[in-house]
């Protein structure tokens, strides 16, 4: 997800850019009038966050925002990260890492999001780091529900961190709805933030998904917001630091009820600094994760869009990466 560092990478990504436009129409404007963002004192907000550093990208704001008012914020991690494997060898300077080195990747990753959760003023108690599999919501919420998962990167099948909320527990989707739902019963938010499953990446997908129907069982659904970090090719736009442009919907979710949350410099700022606190990251993805300091963020109301319009977009995606998509060669 690094921003090109050559012209022909450049023009490469600003062509995929107006291509996408084209084709799938320009984002909708975000608007405004929620009540969400007026925090008060009695307010508890959670973040569900399904790596260490979404919390910060999607939510630095937000987070800020709250504690100013004095209201509680608490954090709870879905999985602390231990599938990077890519990272993990430019961090162990090893070309061979094996499943210790993964491990030790994910102690670093929740270093770093406890000292980001630091700096945006959230309590050691209000951090929640739950260590399920990297790369396996979606399998845990699916044929792994009650069947046990065995992470093909770190060789664990229950969960390995001393530091996590409930360590040794096993890696089935019955347990991680459990811990979710034990967290939220605890923290007793009045907001959640969680991802849409509209968000490109399958975590994120299964975590929205899984947001949706533990809030609906406790009866709170119309207490979540919906953000995004991987929403397709080229977003957010620009790449790099431009903490004055405006964070847009990325297409794939445009028509989604979207609140813009303005933010002032100083919570940018802090924001910016936040974000740097995850030197593991950023060796790789820097530009992508900087690309998340705008003027604004954005929070959606309703996780999805109707049925038909998803079919849609669907479709008008799958023909801009078509058209977007380097020549394949044939074998003859």
């Amino acid at each position: 997800m690094n921003y090109p560092r050559t012209i022909h990478g450049r023009l490469r990504q600003a062509l995929c850019a107006l291509l996408l436009g084209a084709i799938l129409g320009a984002p909708h404007v975000c608007a405004a009038g929620s009540d969400f963002g007026r925090f008060g004192s009695a307010d508890v907000l959670l973040v569900v966050a399904p790596h260490p550093d979404d919390e910060t990208l999607c939510c630095a704001g937000a987070i800020q925002r709250a504690r100013a008012a004095g209201a509680r914020v608490a954090i709870v991690w879905i999985t602390s990260g231990d599938a990077f494997e890519l990272d993990a060898h430019i961090a162990e300077h090893r070309l061979f890492i094996g499943t210790q080195g993964l491990l030790e990747l994910a102690r670093i990753r929740m270093q770093e999001a406890s000292r980001a959760a630091q700096l945006l003023a959230v309590a050691p108690a209000e951090r929640f780091f739950l260590g399920y599999p990297d790369g396996a919501v979606a399998d845990l919420l699916g044929a792994h529900h009650d069947l046990p998962y065995r992470s093909p990167h770190t060789g664990a099948a229950a969960v390995p961190y001393a530091q996590a909320y409930l360590p040794g527990a096993a890696y089935t989707g019955t347990n991680l709805e459990r811990d979710l739902r034990a967290v939220i019963e605890r923290v007793q938010p009045t907001w959640v933030l969680a991802p849409t499953p509209l968000d490109a990446h399958e975590d994120h997908r299964a975590t929205g998904d899984l947001v949706i129907r533990t809030m609906e069982s406790l009866g709170r659904a119309d207490r979540v917001r919906y953000w995004i970090v991987h929403g397709g090719i080229g977003w957010p736009w620009p790449r790099g630091l431009h903490p004055e442009d405006a964070l847009v919907p990325p297409r794939r979710a445009s028509a989604l009820p979207w609140q813009d949350f303005a933010l002032t410099s100083a919570e940018r700022d802090a924001k910016a600094s936040a974000i740097r606190v995850y030197e593991t990251q950023l060796r790789l993805t820097s530009s992508f994760m900087l690309s998340f300091v705008k003027r604004n963020e954005i929070y959606s109301s309703a996780p999805l869009l109707p049925a038909q319009i998803q079919r849609e977009i669907a479709v008008k995606a799958a023909a801009a990466e078509d058209l977007t998509a380097p020549p394949r060669h044939t074998v003859k």
